[in-house]
């Protein structure tokens, strides 16, 4: 049987006063069964914490007891994932209605629910998954920007992000647009197969290149994730910066 070891962590970031990240993780009593979640707010003070908290909570009341379900089908989880979206599309807005403050919050999302040998991965806006195999870092996420629109409609290329002003517009988001179908994919996992998740905070202090030197050797999973963010705060991360990763063991 497949065995996982997770852990997460969330920081403010140097830069801001206030966390608007949300992380859990949660793994079945048989242990073979894992869900991991990172929600990136939006919408100013408060607003941002409480649309990425929201989140959370309808993925882990919508998942959480069905990962004591073993023997589960597959496009049931995909049901089941697109509804954890949906209600958390609901809340989000019902929120919004009954606090006027609130009224431009949103989040987005990113989940990863492994069944044995198997991740179910989905997302709406620019929060990532990414499998590290054998050193090599692969992002199982497509950003739901407009920079990457441009990217992939040949308008700039990647020398040009980081000249572009709204680079970190969303063009999809929790709370932001209408359309809230989650981008799913499924992959398969291999001893000391890694997922992270993460917020744009990591990505944005800390390139994907400078990550294996910190992802190897030893360290426990707790461990590597304090590396990561450690290295992120020491490039004077301007974002939250959330990491949450399982190995397979």
């Amino acid at each position: 049987m497949t065995c996982f070891a997770v852990a997460g962590l969330s920081d403010a970031g140097v830069r801001r006063a206030v966390n608007e990240d949300a992380v859990a993780w949660r793994v079945s009593q048989a242990g073979d069964q894992a869900l991991l979640v990172v929600a990136d707010g939006m919408g100013g003070y408060a607003g941002g914490s409480v649309a990425s908290e929201l989140a959370v909570a309808a993925v882990l009341e919508v998942i959480g007891p069905k990962l004591e379900i073993p023997d589960q089908d597959p496009m049931t989880m995909d049901d089941a994932i697109q509804a954890a979206f949906n209600l958390a599309q609901r809340r989000i807005l019902s929120r919004r209605q009954q606090m006027p403050a609130l009224a431009k919050m949103g989040t987005t999302l990113v989940l990863a629910w492994i069944r044995d040998d198997e991740a179910h991965i989905a997302h709406l806006g620019d929060s990532r998954c990414y499998l590290i195999r054998g050193g090599e870092v692969q992002c199982q996420t497509r950003d739901d920007t407009v920079v990457q629109k441009m990217l992939e409609d040949g308008s700039i290329n990647e020398r040009d992000v980081p000249k572009v002003p709204f680079r970190n517009v969303l063009t999809r988001a929790l709370g932001g647009s209408s359309d809230v179908l989650a981008s799913m994919r499924r992959i398969d996992l291999l001893a000391g197969d890694r997922l992270l998740l993460c917020s744009d905070g990591l990505t944005g202090a800390l390139p994907e290149s400078c990550w294996s030197g910190l992802l190897g050797g030893e360290a426990s999973s707790a461990e590597q994730v304090r590396q990561l963010v450690d290295a992120s705060l020491a490039n004077q991360a301007s974002d939250n910066v959330s990491v949450v990763l399982l190995t397979v063991l």
